[in-house]
């Protein structure tokens, strides 16, 4: 099975935040995010796969940036690397002013999605090609972060992730 470029699980998705979005002080509510993040890092994941993608888990999202009543809000995600039958998404917020254009990253997260055939069966993924230097390292780190969400999870005992012990001693 052929690999498929990091390029090609590219999404792009804006968004206009609009009173309905918002808290009582004008703040985009985390929930109306969490829920476009996942959609634009699901899009990535069935692009990579060519099959029903689900979302499996979810990284941290810190909400230190407000995104407020009129900014514009631009969502990136693509496909950092695959596993067997999981692979790693990462989505990236940005905010822009209307008046300056100016975008402002404002959140990001990494999703872990499962491919999934019509009769809803784990597929076998294939591999990303990482072209750039930032993929490149994306793609390196998500071994790491992999190893951490398995062991959150209890399917690995810290003492047998080697990535993530290469990596903590790395930095």
């Amino acid at each position: 099975m052929e690999g498929r470029k990091v390029i090609d699980t590219l999404n792009i998705q804006t968004e206009l935040i609009m009173p309905a979005h918002t808290n009582p002080i004008g703040n985009l509510m985390g929930g109306h995010l969490l829920s476009w993040m996942d959609v634009c890092a699901g899009i990535s994941a069935i692009k990579h796969c060519g099959a029903i993608s689900v979302t499996a888990s979810l990284d941290n999202v810190s909400f230190n940036l407000p995104i407020k009543i009129g900014d514009i809000v631009i969502l990136r995600s693509f496909v950092t690397r695959a596993f067997n039958t999981s692979m790693e998404v990462i989505c990236e917020v940005f905010k822009q002013n209307i008046q300056t254009q100016e975008e402002i990253k404002s959140h990001e997260a990494f999703f872990t999605f499962v491919g999934l055939d019509f009769n809803h069966k784990p597929v076998k993924l294939r591999q990303v090609i990482a072209e750039t230097e930032r993929e490149k390292e994306l793609y390196i780190d998500a071994m790491p972060r992999r190893e951490m969400r398995l062991i959150k999870a209890g399917k690995l005992k810290s003492k047998d992730a080697l990535h993530l012990k290469e990596f903590l001693d790395e930095n």
